[in-house]
């Protein structure tokens, strides 16, 4: 059934996790990092932050690269939505879903292709090489 006896008009589990990462603490309204123009962002758009030093020693360990910003201190790498799902990224990586940043933030890598986004796993374990973290599927796990 559906309609105004409400029934039928659940959200889905995918859509209250979507609208819990929306909600953000009050301060600045954060800005969204722009997908470059004549690309194409069909599985959506999240990001992950990286001191800039740590950025800079990721890039030779990756297969490829998407799009990239820096805002000053940090490089921002565009990802597909939810690469955080069943992983946690390693400090001092910040994730911010919807791509959604603190501040404005300049493109310093334009991916090839039609597409921003760097792979998620290799950008991972990229960023657990690079800071001596183990990766999460690795751990062992405690009873």
């Amino acid at each position: 059934m559906s309609g105004a006896d409400g029934f039928g008009d659940s959200l889905g589990l995918n859509t209250l996790v979507r609208l819990g990462r929306r909600r953000h603490a009050p301060g600045p309204t954060p800005l969204r990092l722009p997908v470059p123009e004549g690309m194409t962002a069909p599985l959506g758009c999240d990001a992950v932050a990286v001191p800039d030093l740590i950025g800079q020693q990721i890039v030779p360990r990756l297969p490829r690269m998407g799009c990239v910003y820096a805002d000053g201190s940090r490089w921002w790498w565009i990802v597909p939505s939810d690469s955080d799902y069943a992983l946690s990224w390693p400090a001092p990586a910040h994730y911010a879903p919807g791509a959604l940043v603190p501040r404005a933030a300049r493109l310093i890598h334009r991916s090839e292709g039609t597409v921003p986004y760097t792979p998620p796993i290799p950008l991972y374990l990229a960023l657990c090489r690079v800071t001596g973290t183990t990766p999460d599927w690795s751990r062992s796990i405690s009873a």
